[in-house]
């Protein structure tokens, strides 16, 4: 929650002439009342002393000849309330004020996951990586590596035929080839059990497809504000078997958000590809990054046309990952 700050520059104090040297010099005890001017925010008698945001300093025609600066507090009568509460949280907001966007996003994001454990993320990393998708493969090809943003907010958009896309995917374009990770939108189901505590600490958190909350989807939004690349599988669930891609409208809706906010993002399709529909030990798994898209226009309409173009985006991008591995499910 941004902590909005209340300015309360004093103005420069009035200054007296100085009566003439052997004049008798005002009492202080004869001074006007000045509380009412202290009650005001927006008056002081003197600038403020530095590293004392609480007590001003006696203006000059209340000091004697010989007399060293003394507080304010013992001439006039104290702040109030009302002052002290305004002159504190001029302090504590500027450097909320300051992160206001990263603190937005930290709430959020510690209503819906638990961020990235950088202690995790390292050991996921060389288990998911090095070990079993290096160990389960035989071959791994990466295509079309130039269609790949490395910086900026980026939405990926890939097909989805096995659990393997989900360590395909860091493979491809993770923190190793883009230097950020990729953080997974993800059904409420793949939250639970043993591997939700998982995903929950490496940057997972969970979105319906079909009726996203208003929560994720903002959440979604600070993400790609600060740069985020992050992963929806447009059709919701593992295909086998690819008869025509239908997708549903999340992702679209997600970017039509996004760009309502002032985020550009582009979209970029991603098709996967395996040797068999269920893969097996040693045969081997393709992947290729269609051309970015850019969604326009607004509303329902919008986002029904964006989703069809990316429809046919992934399937030509599956497509091309096919064909690298050639008709026997090896690499050409």
């Amino acid at each position: 929650m941004e902590l909005q700050t209340i300015g309360l520059a004093p103005p420069q104090a009035h200054r007296q002439p100085q009566p003439p040297i052997g004049s008798q010099q005002p009492n202080i005890s004869q001074q006007p009342d000045n509380s009412q001017q202290l009650d005001n925010p927006q008056q002081s008698h003197g600038p403020r002393q530095p590293g004392d945001p609480g007590q001003l300093a006696v203006p000059d025609l209340l000091q004697g000849p010989g007399q060293s600066s003394v507080s304010l507090q013992s001439a006039v009568p104290r702040q109030s309330a009302v002052s002290r509460q305004l002159a504190v949280p001029r302090q504590l907001a500027v450097p909320r004020q300051l992160e206001g966007p990263q603190l937005r996003l930290r709430d959020r994001e510690r209503r819906l996951c638990n961020g990235i454990n950088p202690w995790l993320a390292p050991v996921a990393m060389v288990i998911t990586q090095d070990l079993a998708l290096r160990g389960w493969f035989r071959h791994r090809a990466v295509i079309g590596r130039a269609n790949l943003p490395l910086a900026g907010p980026l939405l990926l958009a890939p097909t989805h035929r096995a659990r393997w896309d989900a360590l395909m995917l860091p493979h491809a374009a993770g923190r190793r080839v883009s230097g950020r990770d990729c953080r997974f939108m993800v059904t409420v189901d793949e939250m639970k059990g043993l591997q939700g505590w998982f995903l929950h600490r490496l940057g997972c958190f969970a979105v319906n497809q079909s009726r996203p909350s208003m929560a994720s989807l903002r959440y979604a939004v600070d993400l790609l504000a600060s740069g985020e690349q992050l992963v929806l599988f447009p059709e919701g669930r593992i295909q086998r078997q690819c008869d025509g891609i239908r997708l549903h409208q999340g992702l679209a809706r997600l970017a039509l958000l996004a760009a309502s906010q002032g985020v550009t993002v582009p979209v970029v399709p991603v098709g996967i590809a395996y040797s068999h529909a269920f893969p097996r030990l040693g045969e081997s798994a393709a992947l290729c990054f269609g051309e970015p898209l850019a969604i326009e226009g607004q509303g329902r309409p919008a986002a029904g046309q964006f989703t069809q173009r990316l429809a046919v985006a992934m399937q030509v991008a599956e497509s091309r990952a096919q064909a690298a591995l050639g008709s026997d499910g090896e690499p050409a």
